[in-house]
């Protein structure tokens, strides 16, 4: 099974190469924005004719939400235009598209979160480059899974737990915003979902050398999933303070977290209150926000 992975370098990158790399049932083709262009349809074509992939893995993407906001043409050259050149090329060259997407394409207005077919209604830019990612996905491939996921965290990239930890070494009191609601999710086990769901479904009926497993060993064969959009994040909900607060919990940290509202804390973006993900689609919810954050942090500090 012949993988190309785009954006090898950001953090979900990095962990489908770790999980991917030294599996010989997934032929590995890995590549950066130093060497491939992905809003260059020409330089595409060229990769996908000498590889001939069957699932190309899309984690290349702008996701600095604040500097989005005054970096306009960059976020939607990535999030929106790669994403449909990508689209474009896997459509003519029959290969699977497996992308990206955000919480970020909601207002966060509704109390009980967002379905996977719920009507998106972006309030800031990232949001809005990422819908039209989305959006010119649908318009040019039938054979795609888009994963929208939200407050992703884990190495190989700037996220929210670090940042706590780093703040923390020198901070014995922190402000931390306490009227956003989210699904904190660990990539880590993203990616071992997805590669549950989505990758290993392919190699139905293909001689296996050693088949991945999430949690235990199964002989049943799996099916793949219809194409479409699906929401997977670890479970539960939290805001941004009560993360901070157990992140200093788990690490044994004392620093005290100062709830304040987002009027108190000025961002260039503004935010969605509510984005939480429900799953209705996959079979199986992923594990809760704290265990995946335990683990993290347990691994990593």
């Amino acid at each position: 099974m012949k993988v190309l992975l785009l954006g090898k370098s950001g953090m979900l990158g990095s962990y489908f190469l770790k999980h991917l790399a030294g599996d010989q049932d997934f032929e590995m083709y890995a590549f950066d924005r130093k060497n491939l262009d992905i809003s260059s349809f020409p330089a595409l074509e060229k990769v996908f004719k000498k590889i001939s992939p069957n699932l190309v893995i899309n984690c290349a993407a702008y996701t600095k939400v604040d500097d989005c906001e005054k970096n306009i043409d960059e976020a939607f050259k990535i999030n929106s235009r790669a994403a449909g050149v990508i689209a474009k090329v896997c459509n003519q060259e029959n290969a699977t598209l497996i992308h990206f997407s955000t919480d970020y394409i909601f207002d966060g207005e509704n109390p009980n979160g967002y379905d996977e077919n719920s009507e998106p209604n972006p309030i800031n830019v990232y949001g809005h480059s990422k819908l039209g990612g989305e959006n010119f996905i649908k318009a040019y491939t039938d054979d795609y899974y888009i994963i929208r996921t939200s407050w992703l965290y884990g190495k190989g990239g700037k996220n929210f737990v670090d940042t706590m930890m780093q703040l923390a070494k020198n901070k014995k009191s922190l402000d931390i915003v306490n009227d956003q609601i989210g699904s904190p999710t660990y990539a880590n086990d993203l990616v071992r979902n997805i590669i549950a769901y989505f990758l290993e479904p392919f190699l139905t009926g293909v001689e296996r050398h050693h088949p991945l497993s999430i949690e235990k060993e199964s002989k049943e064969e799996k099916h793949k999933l219809p194409y479409g959009t699906y929401h997977l994040s670890n479970s539960g909900q939290t805001s941004w303070a009560d993360f901070a607060k157990k992140i200093f919990e788990f690490s044994k940290m004392k620093v005290k977290v100062q709830p304040i509202s987002s009027e108190e804390y000025k961002t260039a973006a503004k935010r969605p209150a509510f984005s939480v993900l429900n799953n209705t689609k996959l079979p199986e919810i992923m594990r809760p926000w704290e265990d995946g954050l335990e683990a993290y942090l347990k691994l990593h500090f």
